[in-house]
């Protein structure tokens, strides 16, 4: 699919058609939502023909979606045999309250990103991969934990999937109430959705002295 450094070229199925105003296919964008979500969701059709969709972790990495689940599992091996997916993300930022119930919406920004994923086969570069992730949940965390054992490797599907044909889909401001319905006796505006990551709780398990890192600390996303 062919690419640019700043956009990805739509396609006939990651062009908007209704509210196509809302439709973005610049990198920047793209890259921004994507690394500020936590879980993307995998929607496709598997080998019996149900139409599955999966929440999973997933980390961006260049071009490209790492997603991370068991090699004992359905989805992974079904999306390691090259069928069509789609990785969504999505980030609510608002409730939108207008003067009418038709014109109720929300504030947010999605992804969606249609292709075909790559098994990371190769046991160093899944090793790699593994600690990207790791450190895309949280920076700074590789270095403080044991390294996955050969068996906890082998026992680990990473798929990769490329940025080649993806869309952006996002809404932002105030209600778009127009004409008469202005006139409405009642509020309008937007409720702010943020999230919000509290002081970290150590476990229990560990001596109560224990300092928290100071990457746990300062944790917030995006990073």
């Amino acid at each position: 699919m062919p690419v640019d450094d700043d956009h990805v070229r739509p396609t006939d199925r990651t062009t908007l058609r209704r509210f196509n105003t809302r439709g973005v296919y610049d990198l920047e964008t793209i890259n921004g939502i994507l690394d500020e979500g936590l879980i993307c969701h995998l929607g496709f059709v598997e080998k019996r023909g149900w139409p599955l969709v999966i929440p999973t972790a997933y980390v961006r990495v260049g071009r490209d979606v790492y997603v991370h689940g068991s090699a004992a599992s359905r989805t992974m091996r079904t999306l390691s045999d090259g069928v069509d997916v789609c990785v969504s993300v999505t980030l609510t930022d608002g409730i939108v309250l207008a003067r009418t119930a038709f014109n109720h919406s929300f504030n947010y920004r999605s992804v969606i990103i249609m292709g075909r994923a790559t098994p990371v086969t190769d046991p160093e570069e899944r090793l790699v991969a593994l600690k990207v992730l790791t450190e895309g949940l949280v920076p700074g965390r590789w270095s403080d934990v044991r390294a996955p054992t050969a068996s906890e490797i082998k026992a680990s599907a990473l798929l990769k999937i490329p940025i080649d044909e993806a869309s952006v889909k996002l809404r932002s401001g105030p209600p778009g109430d127009e004409g008469e319905d202005l006139e409405w006796d009642t509020w309008a505006g937007v409720i702010p959705i943020e999230t919000l990551y509290r002081p970290a709780e150590t476990d229990p398990k560990l001596p109560q002295e224990y300092p928290i890192p100071d990457y746990v600390k300062a944790y917030r996303r995006p990073q």
